[in-house]
């Protein structure tokens, strides 16, 4: 048997065959994924849950006239496979090579470049309306998981969808998973939805009965939409939500029987205004070890065998530090068991962020309130102001999404919230809309907020205890992966907060290296090795980046001309600007400032020491500048 999925460059080339031949490229197209993945690590559950979507919607629609908006792109790979990245599918994610999520600049087929969720029906709206402004008879189509469906800014485009009545298709994915579980009203509404035997099999009944008889085209279609509409009504004793928004509401259907979804959207392309078609897939389709973990799968970090899933690379037997992630769940849990009054709160991350540690001991106070980082906060908020003290876990990066809650609902009114903000600094090879770089610069001109880096995994635990005595506000941000210290359960320490703060970890005159965050790890082996040499250079581990502790910055002016701020974030409206910006507000105008952070670009995806190198925060940079001013 021929391989046919080696001949298809394009969706040009797909529609050549026959859609009794279309099975055949999914089996090829999955197994493809699974190959690729093996060796070459990324997001894997996904992909494999949408692969005859994938064909079906490249089959049907004219793209890339037709527009196709993905929503996260996390399921992207097979729409890269056909879309003309095959033979160039082994760089992704690596530096140089293709993106692990849809990108506007790598592919005319990617028509909305996403990585964070819940935006692809607004982008695909706005798409919709410019081609009606423009005349323009343009198909286009979202595919939003159920997931993301528990994001606010999906719910704001539905409603806006339902008013502005454009020509478009939402189609929702549901397989009952984000990375976790799906949780909330929205997964039980849909689950009701799925479960209904009833419907379905009264549904399935009048169509085959209206094919026997003959019923066909515009009559046939015409009827079964206002049996299906009356039937839904009637079974599920309410009006179908998204039919009560005005978007037509089609299914659910079996997501991974190609032929028949190639015939549901024929027949979509033709019914004009807003519509949803409601697919139910299984993540991980096809790899039994995925369907059964699908949290596990979601993403693999390592090589492993395609037959039975089992990794590849065999563990060290070295000790190894814990993820900073895992020293958070731990530390949480362990506060917890000391204080009734802390709850963990997460938006749809809690094993990203290790809070299923937690959750695991005391359910009941830990709480995923699905991917809604806006709610998040002002829900730690709520229960502030109530008396307890929320722990609001999110990814640095997501926690951009909450930024007017954590101004005007948190900051302005002096809540004392603690933020943690995991995946501080560049994260790899998720790339650009992943790296947490705008934290620190992010928050720094907000009143009555305290912004903690720890430089390691004790320093981690110690601003995790200090941030229970705070009086307001706090965010302590942290890196992705591993730390430096194997045995980190020490006794956790009150820490001072403001004068007094820095650690001094080495004394000199001349340079002075201010870190804030786990590159002072990295400032402390070249100052030490530098030692050797003769050369005595100051390192302060900052530990805060506001407030700053001016009694060592007044030390360290007073006995250095050259100052170097090194932090894993933005160089612009960072921890080093804001050191300048003390430093010129209080007299020290003879000093020479250098600061080392990410450059004012968005930087690509690789690995986190290849972005460092590019950013100049590997050892090999940071020593060159020291040895330059010393």
């Amino acid at each position: 048997m021929d391989n046919l999925l080696e001949k298809i460059n394009s969706p040009a080339d797909l529609k050549k065959l026959s859609v009794d031949q279309l099975p055949q490229v999914c089996t090829e197209l999955r197994s493809f994924i699974i190959e690729a993945l093996s060796h070459n690590p990324g997001h894997f559950a996904a992909s494999l849950g949408v692969v005859e979507l994938t064909v079906a919607v490249h089959y049907v629609f004219d793209l890339p006239f037709d527009k196709l908006v993905w929503d996260v792109g996390h399921q992207a790979y097979g729409h890269k496979i056909l879309t003309g990245r095959r033979d160039r599918f082994e760089s992704n994610r690596k530096l140089g090579g293709l993106s692990g999520f849809p990108n506007i600049f790598e592919s005319e087929y990617d028509a909305f470049g996403v990585g964070h969720s819940s935006t692809s029906v607004s982008a695909a709206l706005g798409m919709a309306i410019a081609a009606q402004l423009k005349g323009e008879k343009r198909h286009v189509v979202s595919i939003i998981g159920d997931g993301a469906l528990t994001g606010g800014e999906a719910f704001e485009a539905l409603n806006n969808m339902a008013s502005a009545n454009p020509d478009m298709l939402v189609i929702l994915n549901d397989n009952n998973m984000a990375i976790d579980h799906v949780t909330g009203g929205m997964s039980q509404y849909l689950l009701d939805i799925t479960t209904s035997s009833t419907y379905n099999r009264l549904r399935r009944r009048v169509s085959q009965a209206l094919e026997r008889r003959g019923l066909s085209g515009s009559g046939r279609k015409s009827f079964i939409t206002k049996f299906n509409n009356s039937l839904k009504n009637l079974i599920n004793r309410q009006t179908n939500m998204f039919e009560g928004l005005n978007i037509r509401y089609f299914g659910p259907v079996d997501g991974h029987d190609v032929e028949y979804l190639v015939s549901i959207l024929r027949d979509l392309k033709n019914i004009p205004g807003p519509k949803m078609l409601h697919v139910v897939t299984v993540k991980g389709k096809g790899f039994e070890p995925a369907e059964v973990n699908q949290t596990k799968w979601h993403a693999v970090s390592g090589r492993f065998d395609i037959v039975n899933g089992e990794p590849l690379d065999a563990p060290t037997d070295k000790p190894q530090p814990p993820k900073f992630q895992d020293v958070f769940g731990n530390t949480i849990l362990e506060l917890a068991r000391q204080n009734d009054k802390i709850l963990g709160i997460t938006p749809a991350m809690p094993s990203g962020c290790s809070l299923n540690i937690m959750m695991k001991e005391m359910p009941d106070r830990c709480f995923d309130v699905g991917i809604a980082e806006q709610h998040a906060v002002t829900f730690a908020a709520g229960l502030a102001i109530s008396g307890y003290i929320p722990f609001c876990n999110i990814y640095s990066t997501f926690a951009q999404r909450a930024y007017d809650q954590i101004i005007h609902d948190v900051a302005l009114q002096k809540l004392h919230v603690i933020l943690c903000f995991d995946r501080g600094g560049l994260v790899g090879q998720d790339g650009p809309t992943h790296h947490g770089v705008f934290d620190i610069a992010m928050l720094l001109p907000i009143p009555n907020i305290i912004i903690a880096a720890p430089m390691d995994e004790v320093e981690l635990r110690n601003m995790m205890y200090t941030a229970l005595t705070v009086n307001g506000p706090i965010a302590i941000r942290y890196p992705r992966g591993r730390g430096s210290i194997i045995d980190w359960q020490q006794p956790m320490q009150t820490l001072t907060i403001g004068d007094g703060a820095a650690r001094q970890l080495s004394d000199g005159d001349g340079v002075a290296v201010l870190s804030v965050g786990p590159l002072g790890v990295r400032v402390q082996k070249i100052v030490s090795r530098l030692k050797e040499q003769g050369i005595n250079i100051m390192h302060y581990d900052m530990r805060f980046a506001k407030p700053l502790d001016t009694q060592a910055l007044a030390t360290a002016f007073a006995k250095c001309k050259h100052i170097i701020t090194i932090e894993d974030g933005v160089r612009a409206g960072g921890f080093g600007s804001a050191v300048m910006e003390w430093a010129s507000d209080n007299g020290y105008d003879n000093l020479d400032f250098t600061r080392l952070g990410v450059p004012d670009r968005f930087i690509e995806h690789g690995s986190v020491d290849e972005l460092h190198a590019i950013c100049g925060l590997d050892e090999k940079s940071i020593e060159k500048v020291i040895r330059d001013k010393a």
